[in-house]
């Protein structure tokens, strides 16, 4: 019988793979090889974020790296997560690391770390400690940089963070901000705000939309009664980027008996939304020295044993399908490393585009600095820069005196009690009552304030009357003149005691005007900077002056210098007009409006005028006229008078006598013969020409037969004390108008404002500018000025080489997306 050839061929006992046995090796070391090499990617994408956030932190950048932050109530256990997470404990409770300042855990999954190592980035940089192993020595520096920071800010809580970096092997890659514990109450000791400043701090830093919001409460808070669930709300309304964990989840389990109460509980049926499940977690409770090792073992051991509890321990157990992947801290550990990567993934392009931005604006930075540095060795440049930037100060100093809403009155202006507070100008001399002008609760500034200043000046200059003058005074005065001759001793004595008045009253209430203007103009200049500052950011040919500190200090002393001149100039002006106003050849009490405006007054001087007999008055106190006293002649000269004269004086009583209207002094003609005078004349022959008019217009009124009402002047006017008191503040007042109304606002505003728009920028440039190079160049180098340019140049240095490297690694992950 024929044998087949395979028959006869003798069995391998090394018989060769099948194809398909191949297949399947290489389609198992590609997936090996496809594994590691994502880990690889995953790893260097998770290296080079933790890299750009040191950057971030140390440098004050705003740079949408994703991050977790976790939020909660204080004992809410976010601080034992944080070693779950981490694989090992340093007694982080005892700390209470997270009650006053966040702390930034970066961690980093190294197979090689079979013990933790830990670094802590240096204040304001971006530069890492030497590694720490000890637990101890972790929280003792996590305590000693807490206490250190509050107590050189002198707060309770701060928004400053404090990052570590944790290498382990135990350890996911992942990074969690840590933030302070919400409180109902401040603890003892700590200020009564600090509830409130941890609230405001909390949502602060995790309000940015690139942020992930890991909120935690217990398992003992129902959901109706949650107290912190309406401010995650408020940051995060549908919970898009909220993940809810419920700590402590153990403590819960004991209460369940059937599964529709599980179901219901881990549903959270009708407080959140649909698509919100939140993770259930419970956590080792014992706190004694344990290893590393058997912290995890025991992490392990309470996710199985809360497992069976539910499985065996509840009728008819729950719903493992939908709920099953939440609970546990393996579950949420998994998910939040997941979640972190992916959103690595999806930022990294536009990280990219960030950072090719951020190294675009350093390296213009740089060189600005550079182009600074070279300009103080070039006199003629640092010239040029330095006129256009007094030329640009004074035009924004002009522009906020013509009116100007920028920069916002709300930061910038005051109102007038703040004006009188910094100025060290808190009352009007001579006014016992605060002055309230109106707007005086507004901020303002520039033209605006200096018109409020104005008026408040009216405002204070009107509410002040006339002082009250001694009887002395008065007869000292009064008694003088009469010893000169003439017919106007009490008009003369009454405005004498007027003029006195308003030198010594009004004098101190316009030196005081010119001062608080001065201080509204010496206000504007950091204004005018701030603007200036705002151009320049928009222009970028416009060289940035801020570094040197000597020629702005110069800058300003010249301004505030011009000012001052200003101030004293206006003093001396305003002091000249009320010198005229004052004087004795002024006209002002002797205007037409004035006499011929009042009849009484006009009535009561012409009587006073008319009687020579001033010397005999009593002006004392006790010696007050009786009625018809004081136009009678002395007892022993009344058998003197002729019949005829007494019959005359029957006749022609002085109640039957008037002052007719005074002429002004730029009447065109004479009364009398209708000559026309030269206006220029009128003035000729000073207080005796005077005096002379007033007794003619007596004589005028005999011709004109005017009869006036009116009883004696004592019965009408009371004593002569009195009425001249009475005269002498309508001329008070008639001197304060004119000096208000017509001379000061003008003098003030010709001699503040004008020179401000037409002259600052020439004044300025003279003291500042006409100058040998050697003084110029004395701005420039003064100490501090430079050096805080190199220092400057430094830092951006040292950022833009963080940044460049950081650059650098996202191009090479950009490459592998």
């Amino acid at each position: 019988m024929a044998m087949s050839p395979a028959a006869g061929r003798t069995p391998n006992p090394k018989a060769a793979p099948s194809p398909s046995a191949h297949r399947a090796v290489a389609d198992s070391a590609s997936a090996a090889a496809a594994a590691a090499a994502a880990a690889s990617d995953t790893k260097a994408r998770f290296e080079a974020y933790n890299r750009l956030q040191a950057a971030a932190v140390a440098f004050g950048e705003k740079l949408p790296i994703p991050e977790i932050v976790a939020i909660g109530g204080q004992s809410d256990g976010k601080s034992s997560l944080l070693e779950a997470l981490l694989g090992f404990r340093f007694n982080v409770r005892e700390v209470e690391m997270g009650t006053r300042r966040p702390l930034v855990l970066q961690m980093v999954h190294d197979p090689t770390a079979l013990d933790p190592r830990c670094r802590f980035q240096e204040e304001d940089s971006e530069e890492d400690g030497h590694p720490m192993v000890q637990a101890a020595a972790i929280a003792d520096l996590i305590k000693q940089r807490t206490e250190s920071h509050l107590r050189t800010i002198q707060a309770a809580v701060s928004a400053k963070p404090i990052v570590m970096r944790a290498e382990y092997a135990h350890c996911p890659n992942l990074t969690i901000i840590d933030t302070p514990g919400f409180v109902l109450k401040a603890k003892k000791g700590e200020p009564e705000r600090t509830p409130e400043e941890i609230l405001s701090m909390v949502k602060t830093l995790a309000s940015p939309p690139h942020r992930l919001i890991l909120f935690l409460q217990q398992s003992s808070v129902e959901w109706c009664s949650s107290l912190w669930l309406d401010a995650i709300r408020e940051i995060d309304p549908t919970f898009r980027r909220t993940m809810i964990v419920i700590s402590k989840f153990d403590n819960r389990l004991k209460e369940f008996t059937e599964r529709w109460e599980v179901d219901s509980y881990l549903s959270a049926s009708g407080y959140l939304g649909d698509n919100v499940h939140p993770f259930f977690v419970a956590l080792p409770k014992d706190r004694g020295t344990i290893s590393n090792d058997e912290f995890r073992r025991q992490i392990c051991q309470v996710d199985i044993d809360v497992l069976r509890h539910l499985r065996d321990g509840v009728k008819g157990g729950f719903n493992e399908e939908k709920f099953g992947p939440y609970i546990g801290f393996s579950c949420l550990r998994k998910y939040l490393e997941s979640e972190l990567q992916k959103r690595y993934k999806e930022a990294a392009p536009a990280t990219l585009a960030l950072l090719e931005q951020r190294c675009s604006d350093v390296s213009m930075e740089l060189s600005r600095m550079d182009s600074k540095l070279q300009a103080t060795s070039d006199v003629s440049q640092l010239r040029r820069s330095a006129m256009l930037h007094a030329a640009s100060i004074c035009t924004h100093l002009r522009a906020l005196l013509d009116g100007a809403a920028d920069p916002a009155p709300e930061v910038w202006g005051k109102t007038t009690e703040e004006e009188q507070m910094h100025s060290g100008i808190n009352s009007w001399p001579g006014i016992s009552v605060p002055v309230k002008p109106p707007n005086s609760s507004l901020k303002l500034y520039g033209g605006a304030a200096f018109e409020r200043v104005m008026h408040e000046f009216r405002c204070a200059t009107y509410s002040m009357e006339c002082p009250q003058v001694s009887r002395e005074k008065v007869a000292n005065i009064l008694l003088a003149h009469a010893g000169r001759g003439g017919s106007s001793g009490m008009t003369e004595a009454a405005a004498e005691i007027a003029r006195a008045a308003a030198r010594s009253w009004l004098a101190p209430l316009t030196e005081t005007a010119c001062d608080r203007l001065a201080f509204v103009l010496q206000s504007l200049f950091d204004l005018a900077m701030e603007r200036s500052r705002t151009d320049d950011s928009r222009y970028q040919n416009v060289e940035n002056m801020d570094g040197y500190v000597g020629f702005l200090a110069a800058l300003r002393c010249s301004y505030y210098k011009f000012v001052k001149d200003l101030s004293k100039q206006c003093k001396q002006i305003v002091r000249h007009h009320l010198d005229s106003v004052t004087s004795p050849y002024s006209h002002i009490c002797y205007e037409s409006d004035f006499l011929g405006g009042v009849g009484t007054v006009a009535n009561t001087l012409h009587r006073f005028n008319q009687f020579s007999g001033v010397a005999s008055f009593d002006l004392s106190d006790s010696g007050s006229l009786e009625e018809g006293q004081e136009n009678l002649p002395p007892r022993d000269q009344q058998h003197m008078t002729p019949p005829a004269k007494a019959n005359e004086r029957e006749i022609l009583k002085e109640s039957q006598l008037t002052v007719p209207e005074t002429p002004s002094p730029d009447l065109p003609a004479d009364i009398h013969g209708g000559k026309k005078k030269d206006n220029g004349n009128m003035n000729d022959g000073g207080a005796r020409k005077r005096h002379a008019r007033m007794a003619a217009y007596a004589n005028r009124s005999h011709h004109n037969n005017v009869t006036v009402g009116g009883d004696d002047l004592v019965s009408r006017s009371g004593s002569s004390y009195s009425s001249i008191c009475s005269i002498s503040a309508q001329y008070f007042a008639k001197m304060r108008e004119v000096l208000i109304e017509r001379n000061v606002p003008s003098a003030l505003n010709s001699g503040f404002l004008t020179p401000c728009r037409e002259r600052l920028f020439l004044a300025l440039g003279f003291e500042l500018f006409a100058v040998n190079d050697e003084k110029f160049m004395d701005m420039f180098v003064s100490p501090g000025a430079i050096d805080c340019i190199q220092n400057e140049r430094q830092s951006l240095l040292k950022r833009q080489k963080i940044l460049l490297s950081c650059l650098s690694e996202f191009k090479n992950i950009s490459r592998t997306l």
